[in-house]
């Protein structure tokens, strides 16, 4: 069993890597291999609408000027999809609207693709904006047929500079509960 997570903060040492890896320790703990890939740094473009990928039906965006179909090729030979941002004005980052964009119109036009996959989303945020977040990245799954993993409470944490995270027991003990869960569901889907 594998999970992939894609962390879309800008930040070298993020608030929302530092979630991602209190995840992977309980996924670990339980047999799950994990990648971390982050999106920093891989200057991802928003979708054209060019509608390739619907006349192709090849499971890749025609656009090869970016990471993104190599991040696609991540998605469909995962067991498991965790997607992360920080709240940036109550949105996803840049770069993680691009991935759910892009990858998301791929998807679409290969049905089937991501289905019954597990997903999960956290979320790094100062102080408001994490429901919308939460709500953008798990529309990503709930599209495409995939398992919306939760925890014992919204998948988030406070946290504004780097490490801030730290200092939230609950948001810790929440990414630490949802990599159990994660595990948990993915053992059933694999029966």
């Amino acid at each position: 069993m594998k999970v992939v997570a894609f962390n879309g903060s800008a930040r070298k040492e993020s608030n929302t890597g530092r979630l991602i890896s209190e995840v992977f320790k309980e996924l670990e703990n339980r047999g799950v291999s994990t990648e971390l890939v982050p999106l920093r740094g891989t200057k991802l473009s928003g979708c054209t609408a060019c509608m390739q990928c619907f006349e192709k039906q090849d499971g890749y965006c025609t656009v090869k000027t970016d990471q993104l179909n190599e991040f696609v090729d991540k998605m469909r030979g995962a067991d498991g999809i965790i997607l992360g941002s920080p709240a940036y004005f109550g949105s996803v980052s840049t770069e993680m609207k691009a991935l759910i964009d892009r990858a998301g119109l791929v998807a679409f036009a290969n049905t089937g693709m991501l289905r019954h996959k597990a997903g999960a989303s956290v979320v790094a945020a100062r102080r408001i904006g994490f429901a919308h977040v939460l709500n953008q990245m798990n529309a990503f799954f709930s599209c495409f047929e995939m398992f919306t993993v939760g925890s014992n409470y919204p998948n988030m944490a406070v946290g504004e500079a780097p490490g801030d995270v730290e200092q939230d027991a609950m948001g810790l003990e929440t990414m630490r509960v949802l990599g159990q869960n994660m595990a948990f569901l993915l053992g059933k889907l694999q029966g």
